[in-house]
């Protein structure tokens, strides 16, 4: 969306929050679902990208980018945020596929070099389930930021993997609503119709009320509430000055899996440069090559919830 009809949308919400919840949730939810504008390729970022192997999946009537490096027998799923691409992996993919593995990536609908203009998260999930059907059982799964919250989701819901890697993710879909109204300026009230327009999007058809589609979508995608099967481990990784999402979600996630969830804290990476730190890359490196027992051993994670 246009920067100039961004911040005419932002203000007519935040004049409708005063008068009608409802009127301001109708004119936030398209700013709230959009995710342009599409984030380019970075210079430090390009060598990997171009050395991928290209094809596309078809996904929820879209044609899906998808990338491809290494040859290993193990795959590796990389799953991108929102208003993201699979390029931002380049430090990962290097560290990975030096250590043997194949890494398999997608850009989501109206993201990167996917077609659309207009996703949500059951395109991820989509695109997940239709790259297992390719590949098969995926060694680990590692996510970003929305994409964490979307891998964890699928992992629970029947993407088969021997482990996840969250990364600068959220534990809920309704954390990422609040702190979106918040953003804009919108009151609990504003925020809760922002809540109950976003659940009528991605509802499951079993939902038959707006009390019902608010409360399933809530359920599902809160990953604290539902977390992962008891026989897949975890890496939560994120770092401290994270200004968009809160390190306060990843102690949630971290929390709700006990003892099969390790969690690394690093420090001036922030929200996206994260991917590329030092402790992300040996925290992923360790998990991936020999699950919680290496990441022990390098000491890189703690077992308990770390304040900040």
């Amino acid at each position: 969306m246009h920067p100039i009809a961004t911040v005419t949308a932002v203000a007519a919400a935040r004049a409708a929050d005063r008068v009608s919840p409802a009127a301001a949730a109708r004119l936030t939810l398209p700013l709230f679902m959009s995710s342009r504008p599409r984030r380019p390729v970075r210079p430090h970022e390009r060598a990997v990208h171009e050395q991928a192997r290209r094809s596309s999946i078809r996904v929820r009537g879209r044609d899906l980018a998808v990338f491809e490096w290494g040859q290993g027998a193990d795959t590796v799923l990389l799953a991108h945020g929102w208003r993201g691409r699979a390029a931002q992996f380049a430090p990962i993919v290097r560290e990975l596929r030096a250590e043997g593995f194949r890494l398999v990536a997608f850009d989501a609908p109206a993201n990167g070099d996917s077609e659309g203009r207009r996703t949500d998260i059951r395109d991820w999930l989509a695109a997940m389930e239709a790259l297992q059907s390719r590949h098969g059982r995926f060694h680990t799964i590692v996510g970003h930021s929305f994409g964490s919250l979307a891998a964890l989701t699928a992992a629970r819901e029947g993407v088969t993997t021997g482990g996840v890697v969250a990364i600068a993710g959220m534990s809920s879909a309704r954390y990422l609503v609040d702190a979106f109204g918040e953003r804009v300026g919108l009151g609990s009230a504003s925020r809760d119709a922002l809540g109950r327009s976003f659940a009528r999007r991605v509802r499951q058809p079993s939902a038959s009320t707006a009390a019902d589609d608010a409360a399933a979508v809530w359920r599902r995608f809160d990953v604290a509430e539902l977390p992962l099967p008891a026989e897949v481990p975890l890496l939560v990784v994120h770092d401290r000055g994270d200004r968009e999402v809160s390190v306060s979600e990843a102690e949630r996630v971290h929390a709700a899996h006990g003892e099969r969830s390790r969690y690394v804290l690093s420090s001036g990476s922030g929200h996206t440069r994260v991917l590329g730190a030092d402790a992300t890359l040996d925290a992923v490196v360790a998990f991936t090559t020999g699950g919680l027992a290496a990441v022990d051993a390098a000491g890189l994670g703690s077992r308990d919830t770390v304040a900040g």
